[in-house]
């Protein structure tokens, strides 16, 4: 059985991927896609981590390019519920100074 997931869900004129699992380079372009997609689609993007138990340095690599696409094209990107395995890693390359970093959806969106 596959515990990863990565699913989209349109909340008005917000986007939230929610991710699940190990993300690793075996999924990490689906999850690079996924952020690009909503990006496309809507001004406002977050990727919800709260159930990522493992990240490794491709799904990093997803993130910040997903930051880098919203903040050149002057659309919101963020980070919401990030899960500690995460912001262990996040900590460790200072990009918990970089990403927006949301407790939870409302404040997310709100933002």
């Amino acid at each position: 059985m596959n515990a990863n997931e990565c699913t989209s869900e349109t909340l008005g004129d917000y986007v939230l991927v929610r991710l699940r699992g190990e993300v690793d380079l075996s999924w990490s372009q689906q999850v690079r896609r996924a952020i690009l997609d909503a990006l496309a689609d809507t001004g406002k993007v977050g990727v919800e981590l709260s159930e990522v138990s493992y990240i490794d340095s491709s799904g990093i690599a997803a993130l910040v390019e997903g930051f880098q696409n919203a903040r050149s094209r002057n659309r919101k990107f963020g980070l919401v519920a990030v899960s500690a395995a995460v912001m262990a890693v996040l900590q460790l390359a200072r990009l918990d100074r970089v990403f927006p970093i949301f407790a939870d959806l409302d404040a997310a969106r709100s933002a």
